[in-house]
């Protein structure tokens, strides 16, 4: 049955970044925001993608007077201009406090708010509010369901922004991901989840989970949106680079005069993937090579099982170390799931846990060098194992995304069409160590050809 065909769906409507209703022909800022609000007054209490704020609509609608008042003229605004903005409950944002999905006291998390979020802010956008996380971005979940059928996950731990984003509440969330937390719920969800390259983007002003492998990331309704802001979070973003990749395809031609060439990485690791997955990304393949990029297959990964029980070794370790204090004098305030996640960290030793740091960059080389021999641009895979699992206990699997994110290297998942019964799925682009431009704008040009 399809979403609109379910009474009880919402359908989904994500917001462009830079929307025609901006224009000086259109209703004017507050209009235009005011209609989304209407919306989200309306579909909020069956998505819960937010926290509760008391006076939500008269606080963005003076902050929104303030940015006329500041930039009236259209043609010396910044780049996000009135964009709504959802922040992860992980993040310090002034004026909201921090609960990291918990039940802790929220005292205990507060720190000046971070770059990220402050850099977004300056850029223009304006903070719609904080949404929901997972209890501190694990996999106990929160009251989000996902817009597309209430009766599935909209993945985790960043359930709250990639349901915003779909739910059409903001055209921008920040998300983070430790295993596959951006790339997860952007497939589950039907929008576009960027997680940049291993500190590209501050981590700063937020709570961390696994210091070593946690990545500060966003949502947006596709590629177009998160090139518009990558810039304004990545403080050495190059966009002669991001250009480069677009103008390249103009005449199908990419670096060195070769077309654009995807890399499947066979094996073991996309063995992973469900096998209506696995078909529905065969028929994305089909559609990139009957649009010009070249499609190829290589072994890789052989070693998946070792590479996901080391990440689940750092990630448990690092957790442990993190709320040390906090889990000493609150232990009964955790759920079971992450108390127990913390005591099997807290078996790890500090050697052990070096050793396995160590293998993260072993990853990223033997990957990059995959991609060198092959003479590949970039990596294809499948964004989740299939579409969203029925049931809210769970968040469903990171399994498709925990090598590129134990490696450090930037992924990209965009819609890219359904399943039978109508849920969304998703198609994962990683490239190279340092090449979130050439990601992005790889991006935008590709997403046209996903029948999304």
């Amino acid at each position: 049955m399809s979403p609109a065909a379910r009474p009880d769906a919402v359908r989904p409507e994500p917001l462009d970044p830079l929307a025609d209703a901006l224009r000086p022909d259109g209703p004017g800022l507050r209009g235009y925001l005011s209609r989304i609000l209407d919306r989200l007054d309306s579909v909020e209490p069956g998505i819960l993608a937010l926290l509760p704020e008391p006076g939500r609509r008269e606080r963005i609608l003076r902050e929104a007077a303030a940015l006329e008042v500041r930039w009236p003229e259209p043609a010396s605004r910044p780049p996000l201009f009135g964009a709504l903005l959802g922040v992860k409950d992980l993040f310090a944002a002034d004026g909201f406090e921090t609960r990291a999905g918990s039940r802790l006291p929220p005292e205990l998390f507060a720190m000046p708010e971070g770059p990220v979020v402050s850099a977004l802010k300056r850029a223009g956008a304006l903070v719609l509010g904080k949404t929901v996380t997972t209890e501190f971005a694990y996999f106990s979940p929160g009251p989000t369901r996902n817009p597309w059928n209430p009766h599935h996950t909209p993945g985790g731990s960043s359930s709250g922004s990639a349901a915003a984003v779909a739910a059409g509440f903001c055209h921008l969330a920040i998300g983070t991901q430790t295993i596959g937390s951006i790339s997860r719920p952007a497939a589950f969800c039907g929008v576009a989840g960027w997680k940049p390259g291993y500190e590209r983007t501050s981590r700063t002003g937020a709570v961390a989970f696994s210091p070593s492998l946690d990545h500060v990331g966003l949502f947006a309704a596709g590629a177009a949106g998160l090139a518009l802001a990558a810039p304004v979070v990545v403080p050495d973003w190059q966009a002669d680079r991001h250009s480069a990749v677009a103008a390249s395809y103009a005449d199908r031609r990419g670096r060195m005069g070769r077309a654009l060439t995807l890399l499947v990485p066979e094996g073991p690791y996309l063995a992973q993937a469900e096998p209506g997955a696995l078909a529905s990304f065969e028929l994305s393949l089909a559609s990139l090579a009957a649009a010009g990029f070249v499609v190829m297959r290589v072994s890789a990964m052989q070693d998946i099982e070792g590479i996901n029980a080391r990440h689940r070794r750092i990630a448990a370790a690092e957790l442990a170390r993190v709320h040390e204090r906090w889990f000493s004098a609150h232990e009964a305030l955790y759920s079971q799931t992450t108390a127990d996640l913390i005591r099997t960290g807290t078996a790890i030793s500090d050697a052990d846990l070096e050793t396995d740091r160590a293998g993260r960059l072993g990853l990223r080389l033997e990957l990059d060098a995959l991609l060198d021999r092959s003479g590949a641009d970039f990596w294809v895979s499948p964004a989740a194992p299939g579409p969203a699992p029925e049931g809210l206990s769970a968040t469903g699997s990171p399994i498709m995304n925990l090598p590129w994110t134990h490696a450090g290297v930037p992924t990209l998942a965009l819609p890219a069409g359904l399943s039978g019964d109508g849920l969304p799925l998703g198609l994962q682009l990683s490239a190279r160590f340092g090449e979130d431009e050439e990601l992005l704008a790889l991006g935008t040009v590709l997403q046209p050809f996903l029948g999304a």
